[in-house]
């Protein structure tokens, strides 16, 4: 055996024994000797890869192809590196060239797949992972390849079953797990997705936290359900993940776990820089657009039955087409839902990019010349940031969908107001804010309230007595706050909660978790959701007084009830997604419903469940101001709305920085 084989020799043997320093020294000492040799070409690769030395291993599989075109193992890991450096179409290119050399490849076609996914192609994607079980039918990681991208493109009973048959394979796969619970969310299965991620805590207790962000999502189930086992412990838990920067839940749960406008900032930008470090691409740097009109694209998800769409239909409708071109980007497929066909309707173009790259819907927008591209998504279901981080307009916005921070150097702007984002909290906001003069939140004139109000009978509530009502989402309720209304059901005798219903799981906890606090279980009332709005927002007339949540508060569902005409107490919190309600209740005209502690909060709604007359006044306020008001002037919100965007372009064209501003009352 000749030297260059025995050091190669010896360092696949430290290789195996993860003795990396020690392998490269005997492979670079190989390549002296043998400097021709594809293998330890490969080889060395390989460790370097290891090693997390991407930039000289990509280097090492290049020098080994130049050698050996027809190397399939250096084209595939060659295509491994480009996957991990984010260089996915490259990737792509590599897997491809290794599948041609080698095409009963199952590892290549798995890998295709993954890179498939990372580039939005999930169909694609699927027939990659298909071809890799097609030659190896119990290749586990293809099978949860295959449920990803099932997943991906919303089949989540076939995505379900492919991620049982892998965890058939492999009962102790985390990726299958944690993936596993995702899909079980979305079907609306808390309770079974928390027991999913029970498993994968007890399979690998260490790494399971920050696993897909398994501890966040496990709080999030057991929310969805009112299932508080462990609230304080797992809570605890991330925020210190967070304040270490580990990724152990998603923004927008976070944002409805802790009270903490700067904690968010931090969750967001571990979120972002995991998966968008573009600072590269987040300067515009295509050609400065000059038109007669601004051309305005609102990007979206939720063009549907869907809040988003009910708060900004009258908006899109109301634009001043003279002075602004208005295109909606719709990220999911239209549906036929009134009020998405509505929203379809007010725009100038409409487009949906459901089967467009990240890549492809930025160029879209590029080429359609887009002055301004707001994101009503944020992170929210559907969102696709990767649209922004390309660069799809020379000004970017963060609007509505999404009530923080999305921590990204490429969003410009954020449209707040002073009361969800006071001055001093500037620091926590990645973006430059744009203050509106009123209430940040749009609304919509145009919505109809059933003209017969039921009977208390017919909506399942007692003839006498106070009626509380909270028809916030359920996970937006935790046990502090559901700790003041039972102190308040107790203190108010007669009185029930009205409560949104959410299945049995969520009415037997809530009601066992009353039980426990000494308030029996019948005065919580459940009120099934009703096929049509103007029905649900007639039934508001029965209650006596909305409680709002924290540290998430309501936000359509308290200008449903606003605009109903029910009052609405909240409990101002220390961030944005905490501070809505108190914003909408300032832009109506009822800063004494705004509670500066949990415990004025308690007490304000003692006092007026026990003061008929004092809450009276207030109906009889909301009611006569309501339609004179700045919260349901549509058409005020969308001048102040356009004003912002006249500034920012103006700005713009001038070359100036983005920078925060206050729009003018008068505009």
């Amino acid at each position: 055996m000749s030297t260059d084989q025995a050091l190669h020799l010896r360092a696949t043997r430290l290789m195996e024994m993860n003795r990396l320093p020690e392998a490269l020294a005997d492979l670079d000492r190989a390549i002296r000797l043998r400097p021709d040799s594809a293998a330890i070409h490969i080889n060395r690769g390989n460790t370097l890869f290891r090693l997390g030395r991407l930039e000289e291993a990509l280097a090492g599989y290049d020098t080994a192809l130049a050698l050996t075109p027809n190397s399939a193992d250096a084209a595939f890991n060659r295509g491994n590196v480009l996957l991990k450096l984010g260089r996915w179409a490259e990737a792509l290119r590599s897997y491809d060239a290794a599948i041609t050399r080698r095409p009963e490849f199952s590892k290549g076609h798995h890998y295709r797949g993954m890179a498939l996914r990372r580039l939005r192609r999930p169909a694609e994607a699927l027939a990659s992972f298909e071809r890799a079980l097609a030659i190896d039918s119990n290749y586990r990681d293809a099978w949860c390849g295959l449920a990803n991208a099932l997943r991906d493109l919303g089949r989540f009973d076939e995505a379900l079953a492919a991620y049982d048959r892998t965890l058939q394979l492999d009962p102790d796969a985390l990726e299958a797990l944690a993936n596993r619970a995702r899909v079980l969310l979305s079907l609306n299965r808390p309770a079974e997705a928390g027991e999913s991620l029970e498993r994968l805590f007890l399979v690998d207790p260490r790494t399971a936290p920050g696993y897909n962000f398994a501890l966040g999502n496990l709080l999030h189930a057991r929310l969805l359900c009112c299932d508080w086992r462990e609230y304080e412990v797992i809570l605890r838990a991330i925020i210190a993940g967070v304040q270490a920067g580990k990724p152990v839940t998603l923004p927008p749960l976070f944002i409805a776990t802790l009270d903490s406008a700067a904690a968010q900032l931090r969750c967001a930008r571990r979120f972002v820089d995991d998966n968008w470090s573009v600072d590269g691409l987040a300067p515009w740097s295509g050609r400065r657009h000059r038109h007669d009109k601004i051309r305005v694209a609102y990007v979206s998800a939720d063009f549907r039955e869907h809040p988003v769409s009910l708060l900004m239909a009258g908006i899109f409708e109301a634009h001043d087409r003279e002075r602004f071109e208005i295109t909606g980007i719709s990220l999911r497929p239209p549906d036929e839902s009134a009020i998405g066909t509505r929203v379809r309707e007010a725009f100038g173009q409409f487009v949906d990019v459901t089967k467009y790259t990240d890549e492809e819907t930025a160029a879209l927008l590029r080429e359609s010349a887009i002055d301004i591209a707001v994101d009503l998504t944020g992170y929210t279901d559907g969102f696709r940031a990767g649209i922004f981080a390309r660069r799809a307009a020379p000004i970017q916005v963060n609007y509505l969908g999404y009530p923080g921070t999305l921590a990204a150097n490429y969003m410009d702007y954020l449209i707040a107001d002073r009361t969800v984002i006071p001055e001093a909290d500037r620091a926590y906001y990645s973006e430059r804010i744009v203050y509106l003069p009123d209430c940040y939140q749009p609304n919509d004139d145009r919505r109809a309230i059933a003209e017969r109000t039921p009977t208390r009978a017919e909506s399942g509530l007692p003839e006498t007595g106070f009626v509380f009502c909270s028809f916030n989402n359920h996970y937006k309720i935790h046990p502090p706050m559901f700790d003041a209304w039972m102190r308040l059901l107790r203190a108010v005798d007669g009185s029930v909660l009205w409560l949104a219903m959410k299945g049995d799981t969520v009415t037997h906890g809530l009601r066992r978790e009353a039980q426990a606090r000494g308030v029996a279980p019948e005065r919580l009332i459940f009120a099934p959701r009703l096929r049509q709005l103007p029905d649900h927002l007639a039934r508001y007339r029965l209650a006596d007084l909305f409680l709002d949540t924290l540290p998430f508060n309501a936000h359509t569902t308290a200008s449903d009830a606003l605009w109903a005409g029910l009052p609405v107490l909240t409990c101002r919190g220390g961030s944005f997604a905490g501070r809505v309600a108190a914003s909408l209740l300032t832009a109506v005209g009822l800063p004494e419903l705004i509670a500066e502690s949990l415990a004025d909060y308690e007490a304000r709604a003692l006092r007026l469940a026990l003061s008929p007359a004092e809450l009276m006044q207030l109906r009889t306020r909301l009611a006569i101001g309501r339609l004179s008001s700045p919260l349901f002037d549509t058409a005020r919100l969308c001048r102040h709305l356009e004003a912002a965007y006249i500034a920012m372009w103006e700005r713009w064209q001038r070359g100036d920085r983005p920078e925060s501003f206050q729009v003018s009352a008068s505009a």
